[in-house]
């Protein structure tokens, strides 16, 4: 299998460990991430004059020649299939995708197969210059399966290490639409009252919690004070329904991006999202308050009302400033126009 050889120097003031030396000093356009440079290490595949170095903790100085060995990108173990994918854009480096619900992003357990990975790599054909050390697309961000929306996937190392930067540091921008019950307004003393929640110029309602595993519930998430990952979700009201308002249309960006980040906040905040199975809820409308078609189109919404609208981000390669919208699908627009109605 062919392979290429990356030298790289030593600088001044190395970290201590061979893993962090080579991820602060390796060029920036071999794009290789501290993991991959760890994975390599444990692989044998990096020496010093001659020598195989394979414990990320050994001792680097200054000055020190270390070399990289690249293997070739290894065929992905995840099989193409032939979906159809509704693609925003595309160029050599990612694409952009807008995913319909009830697809899975990445095979696991549960779903090995139909997923978006699976639909992208027959899409590819072949033409991937690999991520990781396999011929498979990046997966930068995920969005849960019942969550429609927009999502990039990088083709290569350059395009992968650049975006997941971003992401990284929260410099991507990520809105979805939600509809949910009830009509959260930063005048409600209720919210005010409410740990973890604050209020923000143009009517937002920001919601800043640590979110991990709950505690009796492994398949769930739950917000934690003190413990877990930050998680950042900012709200804004777009549209009531009802009278009195008894659900509401809203837009939320992400400034993190947690695992069910926004059902969950939604839920914390007492305002779970329509048709969420997990953390919205079932709950009866009032009858004063909506029509029994708008109730019964509610009560039969069978996945969570949240679609990722809008994606920004700039491009890794070109550094062009990037940014997409995708309308809402069919079965939220429907909702939407049976509650007005």
């Amino acid at each position: 299998m062919a392979s290429s050889l990356l030298h790289v120097t030593i600088g001044a003031a190395p970290p201590p460990r061979l893993d962090k030396a080579l991820a602060r000093d390796v060029p920036e356009a071999a794009a290789l991430s501290r993991t991959r440079l760890t994975r390599l290490i444990g692989e044998g595949c990096v020496t010093r004059d001659g020598v195989v170095l394979d414990d990320p903790k050994i001792k680097v100085a200054e000055g020190e020649v270390i070399a990289i060995t690249l293997p070739e990108a290894e065929e992905s173990h995840i099989g193409p299939e032939a979906i159809p994918l509704e693609v925003v854009y595309e160029d050599e480096d990612l694409i952009v995708i807008n995913k319909p619900a009830g697809m899975v992003v990445h095979p696991a357990p549960g779903s090995p197969s139909g997923t978006l990975v699976n639909a992208l790599l027959h899409h590819f054909g072949g033409a991937l210059s690999g991520v990781g050390g396999e011929k498979r697309p990046g997966i930068v961000h995920r969005i849960d399966k019942d969550t429609s929306g927009l999502l990039v996937v990088a083709k290569s190392d350059r395009a992968h290490h650049g975006l997941a930067t971003q992401f990284e540091k929260h410099t991507a921008v990520r809105s979805y639409r939600a509809i949910c019950y009830g009509a959260p307004n930063t005048g409600d003393p209720r919210l005010r009252g409410l740990r973890g929640v604050s209020a923000e110029a143009g009517n937002v309602i920001c919601v800043t919690t640590q979110l991990a595993r709950h505690r009796t519930d492994r398949q769930k998430q739950a917000v934690f004070f003190g413990t877990g990952r930050h998680a950042v979700t900012r709200a804004r009201l777009l549209e009531t329904f009802g009278t009195p308002p008894t659900l509401a249309l809203l837009e939320c960006r992400l400034e993190t991006g947690r695992t069910h980040q926004i059902r969950v906040h939604m839920a914390h905040i007492g305002h779970g999202l329509v048709g969420d199975p997990t953390y919205g809820g079932r709950r009866k409308l009032a009858a004063s308050a909506v029509s029994a078609e708008a109730a019964q189109a509610v009560t039969g919404f069978d996945r969570q009302a949240l679609h990722a609208t809008e994606l920004g981000f700039v491009h890794p390669v070109s550094g062009q400033t990037m940014a997409f919208q995708a309308d809402l699908p069919t079965d939220m627009a429907g909702l939407i126009a049976q509650i007005r109605g």
